[in-house]
């Protein structure tokens, strides 16, 4: 019995923490992006480039946590 409970806490916390850092991450890259779109407005496609290649590094990371998540619930 405290197996499986020490597998369910394990698998929260490699999901809860595991997609804390991209949420920061996707947050930190936004607001800096809209920042720098303020300061020079005519590098939007360089910047959007950017930016979605971040958000889309930072939101694999995530999976990859829910994906261990996974692996540990079920194993």
């Amino acid at each position: 019995m405290e197996g499986i409970i020490l597998k369910e806490l394990a698998s929260a916390l490699a999901i809860g923490l595991g997609a804390l850092g991209p949420g920061i991450g996707v947050g930190l890259i936004g607001a800096k992006a809209v920042e720098a779109l303020g300061r020079n407005p005519e590098a939007a496609p360089k910047i959007q480039t950017g930016m979605i290649l971040g958000i889309a590094f930072a939101e694999a990371i995530a999976i990859y946590a829910l994906v261990v998540s996974l692996l540990i619930k079920l194993f």
